[in-house]
């Protein structure tokens, strides 16, 4: 049986040993189907859809990417398509080649390719792997079907499935549960491509002149002013993404790439000049450097993954944050061994979780989460908020953060939180806050300690 890895390779052999020419800057569609149908193939059998597509080369990712996330946002449209015109359930191989070429007929006016293209390197993308070389037939026959099915619905004005994002069913049976009105709304959002959003380095411009710089290089962008009554004077959304290396200055740290639900941490937690604040399961960086952009106060990142942990300090250098108030740990949050024993002032606790709240971002989430992961996600975040509280000084704040919209990783947490220590004085701050078309879902706590 070929391996993930003797895909890709084969894939690269392919392109230049038997066609003769250099890996070119755009992959060929024939390729990138083949390409994003294994991907899809590793996400079924547990593993994250990130850690798969790392193993592409810089010309290969963006298009792989981008075809493998349409088509887990399209997941349930295009297996209903599957199943209408397929009277035989194909074997996986198929099915996931299937599943990336009908997502590109999901995109009603926005389609990117025209009708006989998808069809014609759909059908192509078959010979260039074992597995699928005899469906070469069956795929051209089907996609023609639901290429027919799609000429004649968008002569009757194209309505986009709002739930067409797959959810499993104890997930879609909380989101019904938790958010009656909302639930449907949440997954037709989290079924779009999300938009870029940056976080502007106020070390080194205001919002206003880099969003100057960007109409400079053609990049229209409008500025994010506040998400949840909170002031966003940082935030830019782009009216188009663009590649990063496109955005003026990225590589000298003017800016960083960041959601806005995500940039309301380092400002609810408000870092001041001379405070001691921890950033507990820091990586990849994103908030610790937003706390150091804020103010120059002493900071400790702690991550407990090694290779993360080596992201923190590339995010720092970058952003050009990196001095000795910053110290950058490996260490369980939940445990005592790495601290020192110092108090700080302000803790910014971002606690693992499910991740519903940025599925948006990365559509491979619900594929991979169990029903049963939240009860044990839940006391992991108990135990981490448990160990802060002891590390945080009288009259401290700690800011409970998770990018969940499940209330058991919420609101539960934070009156389970606020029950357990009756010195935990609750502070005002956001709460719950709900994918939307500038931001994704997050929950915000603010606890100060009231007494030792």
């Amino acid at each position: 049986m070929q391996s993930w890895a003797f895909i890709l390779s084969w894939s690269r052999k392919k392109r230049v040993g038997l066609t003769e020419r250099p890996a070119s800057h755009n992959l060929p569609l024939s390729e990138a189907i083949t390409i994003a149908a294994q991907a899809l193939g590793e996400v079924m059998r547990g593993r994250s859809l990130g850690e798969v597509l790392d193993q592409l080369g810089a010309h290969e990712r963006p298009i792989v990417q981008s075809l493998t996330f349409d088509a887990l946002r399209k997941w349930s449209g295009s297996q209903e398509l599957i199943k209408e015109f397929v009277p035989k359930a194909p074997p996986p191989e198929t099915a996931h080649l299937l599943s990336v070429a009908i997502a590109l007929f999901l995109h009603g006016d926005q389609k990117t390719y025209a009708t006989h293209t998808i069809v014609d390197q759909a059908v192509e993308a078959c010979g260039l792997y074992d597995k699928t070389l005899y469906a070469k037939g069956m795929v051209n026959a089907v996609l023609r079907k639901v290429s027919q099915k799609f000429q004649a619905i968008a002569t009757k004005g194209y309505a986009p499935d709002p739930i067409s994002m797959y959810y499993p069913a104890w997930w879609r049976a909380n989101l019904k549960q938790s958010y009656p009105k909302e639930w449907q709304a949440i997954g037709f959002q989290q079924a779009q491509r999300a938009p870029l959003i940056l976080r502007v380095n106020v070390r080194q411009y205001t919002r206003e002149q880099y969003q100057a710089m960007l109409a400079q290089s053609g990049i229209a962008s409008k500025p994010l002013d506040t998400l949840a009554g909170v002031p966003l004077p940082s935030a830019l959304i782009l009216d188009e993404a663009v590649p990063v290396s496109d955005l003026p200055e990225f590589y000298s740290g003017a800016v960083s790439v960041q959601d806005s639900g995500a940039q309301l941490a380092a400002i609810l937690l408000d870092p001041k000049v001379g405070d001691l604040i921890l950033d507990a399961c820091a990586a990849p960086g994103g908030k610790t450097a937003h706390l150091l952009e804020l103010a120059d106060a002493d900071t400790v990142a702690l991550e407990i993954d090694k290779d993360r942990l080596a992201r923190i300090g590339g995010n720092l250098d970058r952003l050009r944050l990196h001095t000795d108030k910053v110290q950058i740990v490996r260490g369980d949050a939940s445990q005592f061994s790495w601290w020192d024993g110092k108090p700080f002032d302000k803790i910014l606790l971002d606690a693992p979780c499910s991740a519903s709240g940025i599925v948006a971002r990365h559509p491979d989430i619900p594929f991979l989460r169990r029903a049963s992961d939240i009860a044990q996600l839940q006391q992991k975040q108990q135990s981490i908020m448990a160990q802060a509280w002891q590390m945080l000084k009288p009259n401290g704040t700690l800011l409970y953060i998770t990018c969940s919209i499940f209330p058991e990783e919420g609101e539960d947490q934070a009156k389970w939180f606020a029950a357990k220590y009756p010195n935990a004085l609750r502070l005002s701050a956001p709460g719950q806050i709900l994918p939307t078309a500038t931001n994704d879902g997050f929950y915000y706590a603010l606890f100060k300690k009231n007494g030792p």
